[in-house]
């Protein structure tokens, strides 16, 4: 009886891992980034924090909008056929910026030693969007020359 529960449920994960993945980080990606673009953010002072470390040569309030609209493009990019190579790349380069504050902004990602705030935890945390997008990335049909 367990093991055709097992096979049953592995079966109907199996059918809906890729559909559900690709859903999952478009939502993440595109609401995040509507929300800064919409100026609603609650991570707009981290990021505006971490701007002002490394970017503060324009407008942070033009800065907030088009790194919204990246967001919502990487959101995107994961429900379009065949866009999913573009959409990794591009998280990959949004990954690197997210980790930033781990080392740029310790007051405001660390409590003490090894121990996040809040923030740092929101950062850490996307070592799960990481995995899943290279899961689906890994499942992506190679090119034929």
């Amino acid at each position: 009886m367990f093991k055709l529960i097992d096979e049953t449920i592995i079966k109907f994960l199996k059918k809906i891992w890729q559909p559900l993945s690709k859903i999952s980080l478009f939502i993440v990606f595109f609401y995040f980034g509507f929300l800064k673009v919409l100026g609603l953010s609650p991570a707009t002072p981290l990021v505006e924090a971490l701007f002002q470390k490394t970017l503060n040569f324009f407008p942070f309030s033009y800065f907030i909008i088009f790194f919204g609209l990246f967001e919502m493009l990487i959101g995107l990019a994961f429900i379009i056929p065949h866009l999913e190579r573009l959409a990794i790349f591009l998280l990959i380069i949004h990954m690197i910026t997210t980790f930033m504050p781990l080392i740029l902004l310790p007051q405001i990602s660390w409590q003490k030693f090894l121990v996040p705030t809040l923030e740092g935890q929101y950062i850490i945390k996307n070592l799960v969007i990481i995995s899943l997008a290279f899961v689906i990335g890994a499942h992506l049909r190679i090119f034929k020359s």
